[in-house]
């Protein structure tokens, strides 16, 4: 059972994730220059979307170096002292990875209740645990470590850990297989990049100090994306222990969010706020996967008086089109919401949802109830 969203979106000129020069992230595709927006820098806008957590209705997990923080003011709240909570602390942190600075050496990716078990464990054994920690090691906290990672072994209680994974090389045994893929978002068309030459006005500058109080270049550009994602409903029920109703709730939580999440990267500058055209959802137990940017491979052109988007809507239905009438559409059910006139729409035309709550209720009835 595979949930998969095909989204179309157009940015105004933004710069929403960048490369280590600075520069929007691009890519080659159908052999010219795409612009790209990193899957990881959309996974993050999803998850840390307000309509996911109020989805799930549980408190997103956090990625952190400093595990230590999470556990020393808890501790302080119980009445320990902030020295000794520190060294309990960074004494725990050890076990999950090595210790760098007093923080982690990698990123933990660290639930709510993951968090809470560890120091109301940690305070049920505390009188046990001072007297033996020593040189940041105590036999007792390396036994507790243990046992907690034999409760979290192949699952967790956040919905974002379960959709997106766990890796954790020291601990292979807190590993989380995702349960959701997400693709690089790719332009539709070609693109180019362009530059922009800013300056900065110095407000206390006499009339005699002219020019600029500062000047720089930045690069931006502006597309269709198409973007691209996949969950695997049994993996989410299994990262979950079990839990389906939580699991509906993910899968709801990802749906809305993903429709409405945006990258944060130089908006304040660019302010390139724009939601998506066309969205296409597909519940499908047909064991297969598909994403559609080969509907893309030749990339579209702009119409007779510009405008990306409607070549794009017609690029991908007329190779969904294809898709169905070479491979079949048995346990395949689309869902399909679009901004742009449906008569843009020819094989997903009865596919057409009148908005978003519709689109979303289509595709979480296909969903397993037990």
């Amino acid at each position: 059972m595979f949930i998969e969203i095909h989204i179309l979106q157009s940015f105004a000129p933004s710069n929403l994730n960048r490369d280590d020069t600075g520069n929007p992230k691009d890519s080659e595709f159908g052999g010219v220059r795409r612009a790209r927006i990193s899957s990881q820098c959309i996974k993050r806008a999803i998850r840390q979307h307000p309509a996911f957590t109020k989805a799930t209705a549980v408190e997103n997990a956090v990625r952190t170096r400093w595990m230590t923080r999470l556990l020393v003011e808890p501790l302080k709240k119980e009445g320990k002292s902030e020295e000794l909570a520190k060294d309990v602390a960074d004494a725990f942190a050890v076990q999950y990875s090595k210790m760098e600075k007093g923080h982690t050496s990698v990123l933990l990716y660290l639930s709510d209740s993951e968090i809470k078990a560890a120091v109301r464990n940690l305070i049920e054994k505390w009188d046990e645990i001072i007297p033996t920690l020593k040189d940041g090691k105590s036999p007792v906290i390396e036994g507790l470590a243990k046992e907690i990672f034999k409760v979290l072994k192949d699952r967790t209680s956040a919905p974002d850990i379960a959709l997106f994974g766990r890796m954790l090389a020291e601990k292979p045994e807190l590993n989380i297989d995702a349960a959701c893929q997400v693709a690089h978002a790719i332009s539709t068309h070609r693109v180019n990049m362009e530059m922009d030459f800013y300056t900065a006005v110095d407000d206390l500058s006499t009339e005699e100090e002219t020019g600029a109080g500062m000047m720089g270049v930045i690069g931006f550009n502006s597309a269709c994306f198409y973007r691209y994602a996949r969950i695997d409903w049994e993996q989410l029920v299994k990262n979950l222990g079990g839990d389906k109703t939580i699991a509906h709730k993910t899968v709801e939580g990802f749906l809305r969010a993903a429709v409405k999440a945006v990258p944060t990267g130089k908006q304040n500058s660019f302010a390139a706020q724009n939601p998506p055209d066309f969205i296409l959802g597909v519940a499908r137990t047909d064991g297969d996967s598909w994403s559609l940017a080969n509907a893309f491979e030749t990339p579209v052109k702009p119409g007779r008086d510009g405008g990306l988007m409607n070549a794009s809507i017609k690029s991908l239905d007329s190779y969904w089109g294809r898709l169905i009438n070479a491979y079949g559409n048995q346990g395949v059910t689309p869902a399909a919401l679009t901004l742009v006139d449906t008569v843009c729409l020819e094989t997903l035309k009865a596919a057409a949802k009148v908005n978003l709550d519709e689109w979303a209720k289509t595709l979480l009835a296909a969903l397993p109830k037990e």
